[in-house]
């Protein structure tokens, strides 16, 4: 790689070129940032501690927000830390680093939502098969084989990206390392390699959007026969998938399927589903679902009951 290309540092031009409003984004930034590790961090604990939540939408819930946490990770510290920084640079091998990264976690989360629409589709389509279907054994496969999909897709990725020859100038018109601002610094012809990417992301996001809102248009096509309070439950937990699939697919959809244009308008996008999105998940979730909430809640119980006891044999142990 080091032969193929003049190049090892690139120039990354950011989000916003003045000094107090790149500040200012900072002190918003950072506790979105830390929200979003924060809040997907308790949903992990809760999935994982409480049992209550043993189904396998609350099993596929607790993945979906750690993939949350690393897909916001591999953007977002760099992003924050970039704006109180003068110049900012990236290695061209940390360039590609981030691009394999944020495309292996932002296609393993796409899986993972299908994944979570397949099981809505089972356990309202058909319940009385639902606990064979969606056995434990299944539901790890579906985990493993969403991470391998992402895997792959990245790896087509960076098979693509990395002979490509990147003479100058070394400056990225992004705020973080993505194909498209990087095909434009590359000095030959990307039109084959751009063909790759649309189909690889492009029209992936879109099958898969078309394939999440199909299973969601048969399950409510199926609640017609269900009770009142049937539909309401199933209509809430759906309502949340719908809300996510909405926020993480429309932008990525604006981005891929197009040729890039205004750089500008491609970084506020960006920045949305990529700072805004995942912290907006356990949001989405919690809120509208009481099983997470109750089990939320008495796992802070139990905490705060531990501390109690603690502190009351401590009492008794001082003379």
């Amino acid at each position: 790689m080091a032969s193929a290309n003049n190049m090892t540092e690139l120039i990354i031009t950011g989000l916003f070129r003045d000094p107090k409003v790149q500040r200012l984004f900072f002190v918003l930034f950072l506790p979105v940032y830390l929200a979003t590790v924060l809040g997907n961090g308790l949903i992990v604990v809760t999935v994982s501690v409480s049992k209550s939540l043993r189904s396998p939408m609350y099993f596929f819930l607790g993945y979906l927000s750690l993939v949350e946490i690393c897909y916001s990770s591999t953007v977002v510290p760099k992003f924050i830390t970039d704006l109180l920084a003068k110049v900012k640079i990236i290695s061209l091998k940390g360039c590609l680093a981030q691009i394999f990264f944020f495309h292996f976690f932002g296609v393993t989360e796409t899986l993972l939502l299908a994944v979570m629409a397949y099981d809505r589709y089972v356990a309202i389509c058909k319940p009385l098969y639902y606990t064979a279907i969606m056995s434990r054994p299944v539901c790890h496969c579906l985990v493993v084989g969403s991470w391998l999909g992402g895997f792959f897709h990245s790896i087509i990725q960076i098979f693509i990206t990395i002979p490509l020859p990147f003479c100058g100038p070394n400056v990225i018109d992004h705020y973080f390392c993505d194909l498209h601002p990087l095909f434009k610094i590359a000095c030959t012809d990307t039109f084959v390699v751009g063909i790759i990417m649309f189909i690889n992301s492009g029209l992936f996001s879109v099958f898969s959007f078309l394939f999440l809102v199909s299973s969601y248009i048969v399950i409510l096509f199926n609640l017609r026969n269900r009770s009142a309070e049937g539909r309401h439950k199933a209509l809430s937990t759906c309502a949340s998938h719908i809300m996510v699939v909405i926020l993480f697919f429309g932008p990525a959809i604006f981005l891929y399927m197009r040729p890039s244009s205004t750089f500008t308008v491609d970084k506020l996008v960006a920045v949305f589903y990529t700072v805004i999105t995942p912290m907006l998940n356990p949001i989405i979730y919690t809120l509208r679902n009481a099983e997470v909430k109750n089990a939320i809640r008495k796992l802070w119980g139990k905490k705060s009951e531990v501390k109690d006891r603690i502190k009351v044999q401590s009492d008794f142990s001082q003379p």
